[in-house]
């Protein structure tokens, strides 16, 4: 049997030109692919701003944006190498599934994400509490949301764990009340300790008329009787309220006599 060597050769060396050929188109597919992602990614926040579409949404869709982008490009860079798509198509399939079984939680995430972006529990610059953690959301991403704590530290709550979790939005509604109980003694005139903070609530003019201010008593303790202030503020005024509230009533409270006792036990032996 006679082998033609320069056959071969042939079809070794076309086979070789056709291979780089591919190498070269996809590389510079690559590189043009990679600077367009880049510049539509770049380009997404102004728009979406420019359109007045949430900033939740825009977090998520920057993420998902990015992600599919990158799996186009990654498929156009097969195809251009030759490689048969119903090939590609099996190969990410059975990957498809393998992932799915090795990535369950994280799946899980992407569906917590989708259920945040429609039901929409909280939005980016809440401030949420979900899990023991308090804090701002910064971004919600398409597996986690990152949140800024008071002290500054940032944290990223995967978003399977906050929808199956209670969420606190202290964002959500545009007032709050705020609670707080002032123990004070029994030999103490309550009637005028309740004037005395309802003289120092009128005063604070952050603090809202309507719903009107509660000042009542509302415990008898061991060694003190209690008195429950509610107000209602400006969601942004909590803190400085609850405060101020604190400091002026205590103060009003002193220069009235009004005594603030500690916890007593008193011990008889016999």
């Amino acid at each position: 049997m006679n082998i033609d060597w320069n056959k071969i050769i042939s079809r070794l060396a076309e086979a070789s030109r056709t291979a780089v050929v591919r190498l070269i188109f996809a590389a510079i597919t690559l590189v043009i692919g990679s600077f367009i992602i880049k510049f539509i990614i770049g380009r997404l926040p102004g728009i979406k701003r420019k359109k007045d579409i949430d900033p939740t949404v825009r977090t998520f869709l920057h993420s998902f944006t990015s992600i599919a982008l990158w799996i186009i490009l990654l498929v156009c860079i097969v195809a251009i190498l030759g490689v048969p798509m119903a090939s590609v198509v099996a190969a990410i399939a059975s990957a498809g599934l393998a992932i799915g079984l090795a990535m369950q939680g994280s799946l899980s995430n992407f569906a917590g994400g989708i259920m945040i972006l429609l039901f929409r529990p909280f939005g980016v610059d809440d401030f949420i509490e979900s899990s023991g953690i308090s804090g701002t959301v910064i971004s919600v991403g398409i597996f986690y949301t990152e949140i800024r704590t008071p002290d500054n530290k940032h944290i990223t709550i995967p978003n399977g764990t906050m929808m199956n979790s209670t969420v606190t939005n202290y964002s959500k509604e545009a007032i709050r009340r705020v609670d707080i109980d002032f123990s004070i003694s029994y030999d103490a005139d309550t009637d005028a300790a309740c004037e005395l903070i309802k003289k120092v609530i009128a005063d604070n003019e952050l603090i809202k008329t309507y719903p009107e201010p509660f000042v009542k008593l509302t415990t008898l303790g061991d060694s003190s009787v209690t008195l429950t202030v509610r107000v209602w503020v400006d969601r942004g005024d909590f803190q400085n309220v609850k405060h101020a509230l604190i400091r002026d009533v205590r103060h009003a409270l002193d220069g009235a006599g009004i005594s603030i006792p500690y916890p007593q036990l008193d011990v008889h032996v016999k």
